[in-house]
């Protein structure tokens, strides 16, 4: 009986392995999505209903925005088999800097008055000057002095946590000024209409890349995929893209909201009237990040480098790759992003706080490693990271709808840490990668 039931068995395993092949998916990437599904739907039932709303779907993307950009750059710092733990403390200090640019420097002693427009923009350059800098500064000191990032990075974790406080002294710094804050989130959305033409130009971007992709294969006489398996992965992102749209649409804004709305503009809101916030800015800039991330990490020398550094350091030294410069480079962008993400948690939090980004160095690595980066180097992908930065974010939000204490929610986030890297130990072990 057992013979007949692994004779049918082993045909249906093998059809899956070749459809997935002929469809050239990740398994990795399947699975993270599949998990991802698995935690989303056992959330939604242990709450009723309520995880899978589009008002908490809405506030889950505006807070694995912040976690997801520094997990982006973290990637490229692990691919080069470094580590950065200061990554919640240098987002502290540009958030620290950022908010007194806007409430002391600028206002008062630049004399631009509150609220003037190039506040928040010079405030940002500021903050993203202050992130390079650090940034560049950790990688000198590991590249050039040869000190290991582990030690650096901890330094910098207590260093940064207190030079923010001592920039504040210690006080909660705001309000932020409101072009800053419409990065936050839900202060600043694309709005119903704009949202879907920002989701119609993603469809458009989305099968151009695709096609342009077939082109280039079959111009260098690559094998490609059938036309089949291109419509579906081009339906599959279509629908994915669309129905994302969707649902941030239908999170409405509060009619009190949208009433203060038409009286600040001298108008009387028609009886009736609805509107949903759609896209919020914040997403904007992750995808727009992602997708530079992505480009610098496929299609440039900096990023073929720092595969190559990771997967090999000797033999990229040898070939004439100048790692030590490659080292300050990537933690420099890692320094940006940090500063870059404490605009995106700043402006939603409206202020600036000492505890801002408290424990997002655990978040931040666990997002990358989740997402399939590996520890000893060289194996890294960009939108892994972002989904594992999701999964993340959906472990807390859930847990904290369900009731379970904060203490209790960093425990299961640090065994789900053990268990990604467990898990990506025997996955690599089987596919020899």
């Amino acid at each position: 009986m057992s013979d007949s039931t692994d004779s049918v068995s082993e045909p249906t395993r093998s059809t899956k392995r070749n459809l997935l092949a002929t469809l050239e998916i990740d398994t990795r990437l399947l699975g993270m999505i599949g998990a991802f599904i698995v935690v989303c739907l056992v959330f939604n039932f242990l709450t009723d209903g309520r995880f899978l709303t589009p008002r908490n779907i809405f506030n889950l993307t505006i807070q694995t925005v912040s976690v997801a950009l520094m997990a982006t750059g973290m990637v490229f710092v692990i691919v080069t088999r470094n580590i950065d733990l200061s990554v919640g403390s240098l987002l502290a200090t540009c958030s620290a800097i950022m908010a007194m640019m806007q409430t002391v420097v600028l206002p008062d002693w630049m004399g631009l008055g509150l609220e003037h427009p190039l506040i928040a923009p010079m405030a940002i350059l500021t903050g993203i000057l202050a992130g390079a800098i650090i940034g560049a500064f950790h990688g000198w000191l590991i590249g050039y002095l040869t000190i290991p990032a582990f030690i650096v990075t901890l330094g910098g974790l207590f260093v940064w946590r207190n030079v923010a406080w001592h920039l504040t002294n210690g006080q909660t710094i705001g309000p932020l000024d409101s072009n800053f804050q419409l990065l936050g989130g839900i202060n600043g959305t694309l709005g119903e209409t704009w949202s879907w033409v920002f989701g119609a130009l993603a469809v458009i971007a989305t099968l151009y890349a695709l096609i342009a992709a077939r082109r280039s294969k079959v111009r260098h006489e690559f094998q490609v995929k059938p036309v089949w398996a291109e419509v579906v992965i081009g339906g599959i992102a279509t629908v994915a893209i669309l129905g994302f749209v969707a649902i941030l649409n239908a999170y409405e804004i509060p009619s009190r909201r949208l009433e203060r709305s038409f009286e600040d503009r001298g108008l009387t809101m028609p009886e009736g009237f609805t509107a949903g916030y759609g896209i919020p800015y914040s997403v904007v800039l992750l995808i727009v990040v992602a997708i530079i991330m992505i480009v610098l990490a496929r299609r440039t020398r900096l990023g073929r480098y720092i595969f190559a550094a990771g997967g090999n350091p000797e033999a990229a030294e040898l070939s004439g790759i100048r790692t030590r410069a490659l080292t300050v480079k990537v933690f420099m962008i890692m320094g940006i992003l940090c500063a870059i993400s404490a605009v995106v948690a700043s402006a939603r939090l409206t202020f600036h706080t000492n505890d801002i980004g408290t424990l997002d160095e655990l978040r931040v690595i666990a997002a990358a490693v989740i997402g399939g980066t590996a520890l000893s180097g060289g194996v890294g992908t960009i939108y892994g990271a972002i989904l594992g930065a999701l999964i993340m974010q959906s472990l807390q939000s859930g847990m904290a709808m369900v009731g379970v204490d904060a203490p209790y929610q960093n425990i299961v986030v640090g065994i789900v840490l053990v268990l990604a890297v467990y898990v990506d130990i025997l996955y690599r072990k089987r596919t020899g990668s």
